[in-house]
């Protein structure tokens, strides 16, 4: 279970909670423009955008979870088991599996309309990277700073929604997760109103105008939770207050170790969480286990270079002492 948001004070903000059980080793990784991007039924990318983001890198290949290209354009996926389906191959389609999407889109988009053009040719096809990696059930937000859309591959075709709450999560369908969110449109983070019964009824405590809001973990519950949190969030404009409340919006819904439990002694817990400054380029992040916010700038690489940089989770708390 995951859940990815959106968010714009003076620059524009992308990033996600990863939920999971287990890590596997995932980096912050930087691809530079003339890194050669080999793709399984499609042509090779010799020179396109570089971008950034948390990727599991097996054999020099950057297996993306979440990224944004130069151009502030950001991706990421999240887990969408029993709905996710991927197709056979077949002409006159771009064939692109569902772990090349993040980088061939990232390639050479720099907006959303951008992405839908070529998405309008794309058939994403069911081709794992390897025996011992199969394919993640997934579906996709992307956002540029102005807009977001939510990609769906189903059995009954590929589904493109324009987002408008800039929130997704997991189950069901983006189309549901919409319709869902009616349910609370009376919800309000103003002074509570008395409209029961003409009783005199005191309002005893702050935040009553929002009674009913969910608080467990599953994923439509996260998505009006997130969206109420992030719709009715202030902060000031500046980039550490930005960032500091993009991370206060997602903790409104990160996963703490023993709340869903899978079995044999497995936890779901937020591995980690990201913010991607799309005007800048700064890559922040925070660790289960280490909640000082860590950045990486893609643009103090050599972004015309053709080699992976990784850099590897700074996973131990760093704990200040005053005195």
């Amino acid at each position: 279970m995951c859940t990815a948001i959106t968010y714009k004070t003076k620059d524009s903000y992308f990033g996600r909670n990863l939920d999971l059980e287990y890590s596997y080793n995932e980096s912050v990784t930087v691809t530079p423009r003339n890194y050669r991007f080999r793709f399984r039924m499609a042509n090779e990318i010799i020179s396109h955008y570089a971008m950034i983001g948390m990727a599991y890198v097996v054999g020099d290949y950057p297996l993306y979870y979440d990224a944004m290209n130069e151009r502030g354009l950001s991706i990421a996926g999240l887990n969408f088991p029993d709905n996710a389906v991927y197709y056979e191959p077949c002409g006159g389609k771009d064939n692109i599996t569902p772990f090349e999407l993040i980088p061939w889109l990232l390639s050479d988009c720099a907006t959303i309309s951008d992405v839908k053009a070529k998405l309008s040719k794309i058939n994403i096809v069911n081709i794992p990277f390897s025996e011992k990696l199969p394919l993640s059930p997934l579906h996709w937000i992307i956002s540029d700073k102005e807009a977001s859309i939510v990609v769906e591959a189903m059995t009954d075709g590929m589904k493109i929604y324009d987002n408008p709450v800039g929130v997704m999560t997991n189950n069901p369908p983006f189309d549901f997760m919409l319709y869902y969110l009616a349910g609370f449109r009376d919800l309000s983070a103003d002074r509570s109103e008395n409209r029961f019964c003409g009783l005199e009824l005191p309002a005893y405590c702050k935040g009553l105008a929002a009674m009913g809001l969910p608080g467990d973990y599953s994923s439509a519950s996260r998505f009006v939770r997130a969206s109420f949190i992030k719709h009715n969030s202030a902060s000031s404009d500046d980039e550490l207050s930005s960032v500091s409340q993009f991370f206060h919006i997602l903790s409104g819904v990160e996963m703490p170790r023993g709340c869903v439990r899978l079995g044999d002694g497995m936890n779901e817990i937020t591995v980690y969480t990201s913010c991607c400054n799309q005007d800048r380029g700064i890559y922040y992040y925070t660790t289960y286990d280490n909640r000082q916010i860590s950045a990486v700038d893609m643009y103090r690489e050599n972004l015309d270079g053709s080699t992976l940089v990784s850099y590897p989770l700074i996973e131990k708390q760093s704990i200040f002492i005053q005195n």
